[in-house]
């Protein structure tokens, strides 16, 4: 394959403005590296595209040649899907420039963009869309599966905040994609992955969000997982709108407002976050307080980037992780037994589940408006996150997530998951039972603009007309 590359790179290199690296060219490994360091990718060619007429040139470049094609833009697919062994990656990490309109309350992200970036530039007018919580992961892949972030039970998934796409398709085309253009197209990048084209652009509407916002974090140790998981099933559900709620099964972080005896300790937590006054935002970590007292408890207002950043440090690049998630109703009695018996068999403190609250403006969205592979009726999505400091720790870690997502299934919505949270890429009943009832019209689609599945580096949807 790399024989076949070099053959015609340089006519490559002739269309293309941004640079293009084969291995062992100064860059080519930095460029290849992955947020995941248990994936090692090697591809034969990296186009770093620097608009979306090269993106066009690389994709129809890799298929004259036969060459897989993987898209990278924050690099952070757990599986790895950003890579690909022998084939080409479009990079579109030089294309992240982000523009904001803030009297139409619009913001133009390039494909390569990272939450940071795009965080930054709304922040200068007060304003956010609804996104992911780690600052260095890409805008696209977030955006594509849907976007699950703090803001969603306020304003809904990115994908609900979409106005827009540029898309270059699998033929080279490049292509606008909104309500009143190509709709079928964009009914499916919303929520479809990466299996429809290469987004070059995106168009989000924004909200009124921070620059503060109101901050409060309570932990509990390991035996009172059930008395809190009980709780939160009686509070959540009350939250005001302004109040977003993350439970989570973690180790305490080494902060400052954190007692240095319990730095890494093992435990639950409830992150709180409030959007509107502090008053209310201290209501609801008093009623928590009461309710059941934790081992330590902290308060305090906070920047909404800095929130955006909180948890970087501890997702950041080089530590060996994998995923699975799936959804749940609520904390049933079975849920909070199947919780409480599997997250002390974790080794890494770094290793989470994180429960998102689903609700609100979420669920608000008809649930054929977008093509997002999950119901819109209250509950949660779980995520399972072994995330470890070396290769060994992951084995142990990675069977922990399997085993903790096979005990989930009978008490949550079944196999399917939100697709952000598949680490394995050939898992075609997983795909199917997370899109469910859309997966018919999203191969139709596929079939009518990826025929030849060149985009099937992604929880892939496999191209077929309708009634084949």
């Amino acid at each position: 394959m790399s024989q076949l590359a070099e053959m015609g790179v340089d006519a490559l290199r002739s269309t293309l403005e941004g640079p293009v690296l084969l291995p062992d060219e100064e860059g080519y490994d930095e460029a290849r590296r992955l947020w995941n360091a248990a994936v090692d990718k090697h591809p034969a060619v990296i186009a770093r595209c620097r608009s979306a007429a090269d993106v066009s040139h690389a994709v129809l470049f890799a298929q004259n040649r036969g060459l897989e094609v993987a898209v990278r833009g924050g690099a952070h697919n757990p599986g790895g899907a950003s890579g690909v062994d022998d084939g080409l990656v479009i990079d579109l990490s030089l294309m992240n420039a982000v523009t904001v309109d803030p009297v139409a309350k619009l913001a133009r992200a390039g494909g390569g963009a990272l939450l940071a970036q795009l965080d930054a530039a709304t922040q200068e007018y007060g304003l956010a869309t609804p996104a992911g919580m780690v600052s260095h992961t890409g805008v696209g892949g977030l955006t594509l599966g849907g976007g699950m972030g703090w803001l969603t039970r306020k304003y809904g998934l990115s994908i609900d905040n979409l106005a827009g796409v540029e898309i270059v398709t699998a033929d080279g085309e490049i292509r606008r994609a909104s309500d009143d253009e190509n709709a079928d197209l964009f009914w499916a990048v919303r929520g479809g992955g990466g299996n429809f084209g290469v987004i070059t652009e995106f168009e989000f509407r924004l909200h009124q969000a921070g620059p503060m916002i109101q901050f409060g974090l309570a932990f509990w140790d390991l035996d009172r997982g059930a008395d809190v998981l009980r709780m939160a099933r009686t509070v959540i559900p009350k939250l005001p709108d302004d109040v977003n709620v993350v439970v989570g099964a973690i180790s305490a972080p080494p902060a400052p407002f954190v007692p240095e005896a319990l730095h890494f300790r093992p435990g639950y937590a409830l992150i709180v976050i409030g959007f509107g006054s502090a008053d209310e935002h201290a209501g609801v970590l008093e009623e928590i307080r009461s309710a059941v007292p934790p081992l330590f408890d902290f308060e305090s207002p906070m920047p909404y980037v800095a929130l955006q950043q909180m948890l970087d440090e501890a997702n950041g690049w080089g530590f060996h992780a994998y995923d699975k998630g799936c959804y749940l109703d609520d904390f049933t009695d079975e849920a909070i037994a199947v919780i409480t018996e599997q997250v002390p068999l974790k080794q890494s403190p770094g290793s989470v589940m994180l429960c998102y609250r689903l609700d609100g403006a979420y669920s608000k969205v008809p649930e054929d408006a977008t093509a997002f592979s999950g119901s819109r009726a209250p509950g949660y999505g779980v995520f399972i996150v072994a995330v470890c400091p070396t290769p060994e720790m992951l084995a142990h870690d990675r069977a922990w997530v399997r085993s903790f997502w096979d005990a989930m299934v009978p008490v949550g919505r079944g196999i399917g998951s939100y697709v952000n949270a598949i680490s394995d890429l050939d898992v075609e009943d997983r795909v199917r039972a997370s899109y469910g009832a859309k997966y018919d019209r999203l191969a139709d689609i596929k079939w009518r603009y990826d025929p030849d599945n060149v985009f099937h580096l992604n929880s892939n949807i496999r191209p077929a007309p309708v009634g084949s």
